[in-house]
C-alpha cells in the first residue's frame, strides 16, 4: 500500500470538523455576548441616587483587597457590598446610615478615611507631626550651616592659585 494514498475510510472530514469549529466560535460569542447586553445592576433610576451610590462605593473599601474601593474592586464580597450599599439606598437610608451600618459590620478599616476617634487619631494626626519634625530639622540644618559661614576665615581654592 502506498503511502502517499489517503485512505477515504479513516481520513478526517474536513466538513464535520468545519462545522464543529463554526459551532463552537458561535457558542463562545453567545456565551461572551451575553454578558455584554446584560443588564446593569449598578443602575439606579433617580441621577441623584445613581451619584450617591458612585460616591458611597468610591468611599468605602474592599476588605479583601484593601487598597481599592468597593466600586473598582472585582472580589465577590466587593460585589454583595455593592448591592448592599444598592439595596439601602433604595430602601430611602441616607449615606450618614449606609457607613455607619458598613463601620458596625466591618469596622473603620472599611472607610478610606476614618472617622477621628481616639484609636484613629494617629491617622490624622501623624502626617502634621512628621511635617513638625521636618521643618525642625530643615531649620536646625540652615541655623547650623548659616553659623559656620562667618568662621570659615581660610581662603577658597581659587584665591590660593595666585
Amino acid at each position: 500500500m502506498r503511502r502517499d494514498l489517503i485512505d477515504m475510510e479513516t481520513a478526517p472530514r474536513p466538513g464535520r470538523y468545519t462545522a464543529l469549529v463554526v459551532w463552537a466560535i458561535l457558542l463562545a460569542g453567545l456565551v461572551v455576548g451575553a454578558k455584554v447586553y446584560a443588564v446593569d445592576p449598578t443602575q439606579l433610576p433617580d441621577p441623584k441616587l445613581q451619584e450617591r451610590y458612585l460616591a458611597l462605593t468610591h468611599e468605602l473599601r474592599c476588605v479583601q483587597c484593601q487598597n481599592e474601593a468597593i466600586a473598582d474592586s472585582p472580589a465577590g464580597i466587593a460585589s454583595d457590598l455593592r448591592r448592599e450599599v444598592r439595596d439601602m439606598l433604595l430602601a430611602g437610608k441616607s449615606d450618614e446610615d449606609v457607613r455607619n451600618f458598613m463601620l458596625a459590620r466591618y469596622g473603620d478599616f472599611v472607610l478610606f478615611r476614618p472617622r477621628f476617634a481616639p484609636k484613629t487619631a494617629w491617622v490624622w494626626l501623624t502626617p502634621g507631626i512628621l511635617l513638625l519634625i521636618g521643618a525642625l530639622v530643615s531649620w536646625r540644618i540652615v541655623r547650623a550651616r548659616s553659623a559656620l559661614v562667618p568662621l570659615d576665615t581660610e581662603p577658597l581654592e581659587e584665591d590660593l592659585s595666585r
